[in-house]
């Protein structure tokens, strides 16, 4: 993990040809999915290319700073959003006072590459209303000419230019094309359970050929799929050659997804927390593993681990979704939030209540699981103290258990520590 400093030094290569379709298509098929701060990065580091539109001047990051009106830290998550979509590549180069930085931009996907990917035509589909979707897909559209009635007259190389002798002459020159990196997707997808659940006599050597893979990992991605729910739709999506129909298995994976959940497609799987607003405490004490739990859980498995297991409820899942995406709040925080006031509201998450306590925890600042922890200790306290009349003392399970805790290394009971190895057992 490397932490940029305002004085380090960055240079961008264009590792493509853009152009102002490209432009397009990043402000009306990207920005919906990854929102409007990677694509003013993206726009940004176009324009600090020179007139030859290949490699920029060498910059330092406060310019990006003052241009984009972030903080460094914001500019990283920006940045890395842009890698996960495949639109660039960061390289790093250490130095004693000031690291300098490679920026490489690659092209967006092609509209109609676009529309028939696996992930991003999903997740955008989500995103957008389907009147919105629609016009997006008739916008890119190109229009269908019945030529039936015409002759063809083009005429062919040959027929225009006699035949030119061979010469010495060796194509050896590397000129600018168009370059598209695609998803940037780590998979944890286990093909060989897969591959080791099929009957001999169902498949040959390639019917898991490198391009069926990709769209069997895909597929799981964005549809959560395990490895057995995933032979089952392989198996019905089988042709007479044993080969996979990957039109059929993309929708037979679609309509599963949509049979198992009520008809919805879905949303954009929840990132756990980034590296940099991590905590460096690492000890046996009770809230320092806690922390690693909010830390190292999506916010969707945080909940449904609250679900006892189960789906949580679309309203609980868009309020979540609103505090990461429009909020803005990092995922440990969010996690912190919903075991805060889960256990302070009667296992309830009332839209107002969690809003409110959301904008404060984001006027604060607060990034990191242990912030959230203390602040939302500091507001106990505080209402403890506000309170003029005796204060009966309340059940301990009607406040967090974190609450009044010490990062400092302490001694639990048996109790407390079989607890939180209970809690831990659920997100492995």
């Amino acid at each position: 993990m490397f932490n940029i400093l305002p004085a380090d030094t960055y240079t961008v290569i264009n590792k493509t040809i853009l152009s102002e379709q490209d432009r397009k298509i990043l402000l009306m098929l990207y920005q919906p999915i990854i929102g409007s701060g990677p694509i003013n990065l993206f726009m940004t580091l176009w324009m600090n290319l020179d007139k030859s539109e290949f490699m920029s001047n060498e910059m330092s990051h406060h310019f990006l700073i003052t241009s984009l009106k972030m903080s460094i830290e914001e500019i990283t998550i920006q940045r890395e959003k842009l890698e996960a979509v495949g639109l660039l590549k960061t390289f790093v180069k250490e130095n004693n006072d000031v690291n300098n930085y490679i920026y490489e931009l690659f092209s967006p996907l092609s509209a109609a590459d676009f529309f028939s990917h696996p992930i991003l035509n999903v997740v955008l589909f989500n995103e957008v209303s389907k009147k919105e979707y629609e016009r997006l897909v008739s916008f890119f559209k190109i229009p269908r000419i019945i030529l039936k009635d015409y002759k063809d007259i083009t005429k062919s190389f040959n027929d225009v230019f006699d035949s030119i002798p061979s010469s010495s002459f060796i194509n050896n020159v590397d000129v600018k094309k168009i370059n598209s990196l695609g998803l940037n997707m780590k998979y944890n997808f286990d093909f060989n359970m897969l591959l080791s659940s099929f009957p001999k006599e169902t498949i040959n050597n390639k019917t898991f050929n490198k391009e069926n893979k990709e769209l069997i990992e895909n597929l799981s991605y964005i549809y959560n799929l395990e490895v057995m729910e995933m032979k089952d739709l392989i198996l019905s999506s089988l042709n007479e050659k044993f080969m996979i129909d990957k039109e059929l298995l993309r929708k037979n994976s679609r309509n599963y997804y949509q049979y198992q959940n009520n008809g919805k497609l879905p949303t954009v799987l929840f990132k756990n927390q980034p590296d940099m607003f991590r905590s460096s405490i690492k000890n046996d004490s009770k809230k320092s593993k806690l922390i690693y739990t909010f830390e190292t859980v999506s916010p969707y498995n945080f909940l449904k681990s609250k679900y006892n297991g189960s789906n949580p409820t679309n309203r609980d899942l868009k309020l979540i979704e609103s505090l990461i995406l429009d909020v803005g709040l990092t995922p440990a925080v969010v996690n912190v939030l919903i075991d805060y006031v889960m256990k302070i509201n009667n296992k309830k998450l009332t839209k107002n209540f969690v809003e409110t306590i959301a904008g404060q925890w984001k006027r604060l600042d607060i990034k990191t699981a242990l912030d959230a922890m203390n602040q939302a200790e500091k507001e106990t306290k505080n209402k403890k103290k506000s309170i003029n009349k005796p204060v009966y003392k309340k059940k301990e399970s009607e406040v967090p258990d974190w609450l009044n805790q010490d990062i400092q290394k302490e001694t639990i009971s048996e109790e407390e520590e079989n607890e939180v190895k209970d809690l831990l057992k659920e997100f492995k």
